[in-house]
């Protein structure tokens, strides 16, 4: 069972239980244009963490801005996070 305790939010503490033993993390990009390095350092982070306790890195693509597509980009995305050796 997993506990993130967050002290001094408006002077009292929240602690949050979570039911599983496992970590998961996700990376959601929008296929609206390439990888930026910012994008690349979160997935990063993410799956560094999900790594470290044994947990899941989920790619989700966020595909809900259709006007914006750009044909390629989810090929891309999944390239570029290849090429930097976090597995999906």
């Amino acid at each position: 069972m997993f506990k993130i305790i967050i002290k001094n939010i408006n002077t009292c503490t929240l602690i949050r239980t979570y039911k599983s033993d496992t970590v998961r993390v996700r990376f959601a990009p929008s296929p609206t244009g390439f990888l930026h390095l910012g994008g690349l350092r979160t997935a990063l982070y993410n799956y560094l963490f999900a790594k470290k306790y044994n947990g899941k890195f989920l790619l989700r693509i966020e595909d809900t801005d259709q006007t914006r597509l750009v044909p390629g980009a989810i090929q891309q995305i999944q390239d570029d996070l290849d090429w930097a050796g976090i597995e999906s």
